[in-house]
Order: structure tokens, then sequence, then C-alpha cells
């Protein structure tokens, strides 16, 4: 990754690669990658291109992890790609844009949304297109642009609280909100409850849980990667085609032509170490030896084989590694429709107030796969997002639900004929607690040549949701090669403070405070 500034932030932060020499120099070094993930590939990249032989071992039959893809046919005979669903591509994602950039240097493959809109079932909307990007003119702004945000609400809001807002830096952040959940650091703003739906829960919602679930801390840290601490604005990209054509196809390329040996659809049993400071890692087809290893599972893929690996680290790690939990379920459902959505939508709408309905995407005003397939029949391919969803909820009465206020949210839908459908419902996203923090294991195992990464890892850095999973495999693949004296990859993030000298030292007596 280029040292090169890699957005328009000028305070985005450098972290420098940590030194060594180019290259393995030809002495074989081997490493066993477990998930084939954002964090996973993102290691596994990190790790070839300095001449480590890696092995890349993935479950599914596919990369990308919950970001990938697979095709499925269609009633009409065609094939399409089906995935979990809409993921934003923000251009704070610096160590995710400079994985992909291996691949595509121009980012061709990315396409801008040109709003980020919010839509309340009241009537009230919310817009991030002609709010400014650089802080603190872009909370301002939004303040001033906001019917959410009427200025007798805002006089009621209690300002002691909001000050933890405006100089966020981690980990300190946590030692002050951690322990509080984000619906209550909410309440103790007074923050208006149209803009708390529109506004803050976009962020709690992100991590696919309720606000009285979530750590204040981490919907704080949110606020600040998007908001308040970055001047790459709200605006997002999206791939132009499917996440296996435009992201992991070349990527996956990419590695084997530095001699990576991808095994997809190959499940790992259990790792034991050596005795000699190395690794085995068995599969239900062979056991291999690996100097080190990189663990880039989801947090139930991560507890299960740790509970198979009894002889990995010590067993507080394994008491910490069992402790960690998911996030409530979701459910995405894709509809494909005999009949356009009017072409004024918007690509991407965020909702609030429509019962379990969180966000509609209609592909095909960026997806080039779903554009063709809406220019030859003339329909629409809807995608429906429900988070947070009760364990016990019925997956078909939920899909029901969503379809009916998709008619509510897009009238013209309600007459449209549904082609085909597919309907994924999942729980396997890391739940950050609250309190939860301090017990979240790090990169760092205590066992050398044991490494971790992914979402659910800890990390002391303004990271979150897809970005955190990509810095943290760099942050792997760099613990690595320091112990072979191997230079690591420079990495990126946005500012790790407040930007303004002034509204820091406006919070630092509440800083003091809540300590």
């Amino acid at each position: 990754m280029s040292a090169a500034r890699p957005g328009r932030d000028r305070c985005a932060v450098l972290l420098p690669a940590p030194p060594g020499t180019p290259d393995t120099g030809g002495r074989r070094r081997t490493t066993a990658v477990i998930g084939g993930g954002i964090a996973g590939l993102a290691a596994a990249t990190a790790l070839a291109e300095r001449g480590v032989a890696v092995t890349l071992y993935e479950r599914e039959h596919h990369l990308g992890g919950r970001v990938g893809g697979w095709s499925t046919r269609l009633r009409d005979g065609s094939t399409a790609t089906m995935s979990r669903g809409f993921h934003a591509f923000f251009r704070q994602y610096y160590n995710l844009r400079g994985l992909l950039r291996r691949t595509d240097p121009g980012m061709r493959r990315l396409t801008a949304l040109p709003d980020y809109p919010l839509r309340h079932r009241d009537g009230a909307h919310d817009s991030f297109r002609r709010v400014p990007r650089t802080p603190p003119l872009s909370a301002l702004g939004f303040a001033a642009l906001s019917p959410s945000l009427p200025a007798r609400e805002v006089l009621r809001m209690n300002p002691v609280p909001a000050l933890a807002l405006l100089d966020v830096r981690v980990p300190d952040l946590y030692h002050r909100l951690d322990d509080v959940s984000a619906h209550d650091f909410l309440d103790s703003l007074r923050f208006p409850r149209a803009a708390r739906h529109l506004a803050f829960e976009v962020f709690s919602r992100s991590f696919f849980a309720d606000p009285r679930l979530l750590s204040a801390a981490e919907m704080v840290l949110m606020f600040h990667i998007y908001f308040l601490g970055s001047a790459e604005g709200l605006l997002f990209d999206v791939p132009d085609e499917p996440y296996p054509a435009a992201l992991w196809d070349p990527l996956g390329a990419h590695l084997r032509s530095l001699g990576a040996d991808l095994r997809t659809g190959t499940s790992v049993e259990h790792v034991a170490p050596t005795g000699d400071g190395a690794f085995t890692v068995a599969t239900d087809r062979e056991e291999t030896r690996h100097d080190s290893v990189v663990l880039a599972l989801d947090t139930a893929g991560l507890r299960a084989l740790a509970a198979r690996s009894p002889g990995l680290a010590d067993p507080a790690w394994h008491e910490r590694i069992d402790r960690l939990r998911t996030a409530p379920a979701f459910l995405v459902s894709r509809l494909w429709l005999d009949r356009p959505v009017d072409p004024g939508r918007p690509g991407f709408l965020g909702t609030a107030g429509y019962g379990p309905l969180d966000n509609v995407s209609v592909l095909e005003r960026w997806e080039g796969e779903a554009a063709r397939w809406s220019r030859r029949t003339g329909g629409s391919v809807v995608e429906l997002h429900a988070y947070a969803r009760p364990a016990d909820a019925d997956r078909d009465r939920e899909a029901g639900e969503l379809a009916a206020r998709l008619g509510q949210v897009y009238p013209e839908t309600r007459a449209a004929r549904v082609v085909d459908e597919r309907h994924e419902w999942r729980a396997d996203c890391p739940l950050f607690p609250v309190g939860g923090h301090g017990d979240r294991p790090g990169v760092r195992t205590g066992t050398p040549g044991l490494v971790l990464a992914g979402d659910l890892v800890r990390v002391d850095l303004p990271v979150a949701l897809m970005e955190r999973a990509a810095t943290t495999g760099f942050l792997a693949a760099n613990a690595l090669l320091s112990r072979w004296g191997v230079r690591g990859h420079p990495l990126w993030t946005v500012p790790d403070r407040g930007r303004s000298l002034l509204l820091r030292s406006l919070a630092r007596p509440s800083r003091r405070g809540t300590r």
C-alpha cells in the first residue's frame, strides 16, 4: 500500500510501515490464513507481497466472506449473483480501498451514489448530498438543512454529554463510554426523537444491533469516523458489478499470481502448535504444517475452531474467545419485480418507522448485472434489509412484511408481480455489547506466530466495520512480518482525535469528569 495520501482529508493519519527487509529474501516462510473474507484477504495479500508462501482456507466456495456472492438460477432461466446484501464503501475506508487498489488502481470498479437519503414514515426526510464534508461545517450544515432538527429541540439538548462527540480518542473513548448503551447515551443528550431515528440510529444499526445492546463508545466512534472526525463526508461508493466480479475474483487472481494457494470449499477442523514454534492445520482431507497462522473468522467460526483447538494460546485467551457473541439476526430480501421502480427513486434509501424495514436498494441503479436484467425484462431488482430481528421471528412472516412495507415506501411496487425472490436470514455479525471492549481479543494472541484479524478484533484505531476487517488483516500480517525482520505495510486512518483545538478544549472537562 502506498504512503501517498489516500483521500481528500489532509488530516488523515499515516501509520508508517514497520521497518525491515523488502521481502523474505528467498527464505521460505509459510502462513495459513483461515478465512477468506476481507480480513483474511488483506492478511494474505500483505504476506504474499513480501514473499511469504500463503495458503488460504475458506469454508465457502467463494471469497469475500460476508461481502461475498454466489450464483443462483432464477425462474426465468437467467443466472444472477446473490449476496448477503448492500454494503456502502465509504471514502474513509482507506485500508480497504488500498487492498482493492491492488487490482483496480483507479477505483474504476466502484461507482459513486449521488446521495445518502433517509426517510421517516412521519414524512421527515434527510439527505447528506448538500451537507459540507469538512467538520465542523458538516455538523453545522446537517443541523441547518435537516427538517428533523428544529431549532426549538436543538436548544433543549443537553450540551454536557454532547461534548464527548467533539474529541473522540481511541482507546480513551472506551474508558468513558463503553459502559453506557447507545440508547442511554442518546437519552442523556436529549437528542430530538426524529433526528435520532434518521441520524444516530443509522450508525448503531450498521452494527446489526439494537441501540439498547450496543456500546455507546462504538456508536460515538462511528459518528467520529463518518461525520465529525473526517473530511471525506457521508456519501459513498458501491461496486458496479456483483461483489465477486468487481472485487474478489480479481483479488483472488492477484493472490494466485503471487504464488498463494487459495483453497475455497475447505473447512479447517483444528489447528495445533507443533512444539517447535510451527503449527499444523487439519482439514477433512489433509494435515499441513505452517510457520504461522492467521485466524480471520467470524465470531461463531472463531469460537468453534478455538474449541476444537485447545492447544492454541492459553486458557485465558480461550475464555475470551468463548465469551464473544454475535449480533441479532438480520434479513435480506431480494425481489426481482416484473415492472420498474419509479426512475426518480434513489439507488439506496435508509428508512425509519416502517416496521422492520431499515433500507431499500434498487440495484439496477448501479449494478451492471441487475441493470442488464432490468433492460431485458422491463422490471426492477429490489433489495430490502431488516436488522436486529428477534431470535424467534417467523422468517416467512418477516419477509412478507418487508415486501408489504416496500409498497408503503414505493407505492408503484404494490402492483408488481414478484418474478423471483431470495431471502437470506443470517446471525453472524459481531456484537459490540455494553462493557465488552476490554474483554475483546486483539490482533496478537500471546502465542508467537498466531494472530487474529477481523471486524470482531479489538484495535486501538478509529476504524469500524469493513475497514476494521481490512485494517486488522494488515496489522496481523505486519505482526508476522516483524517477527521475520521483513518490512510491513503502511496504514491510514481518519484523524485519531477531534479536528479542532477549540472543540477539543471544550470537551476536555467532560473527558476528565467521566473517567
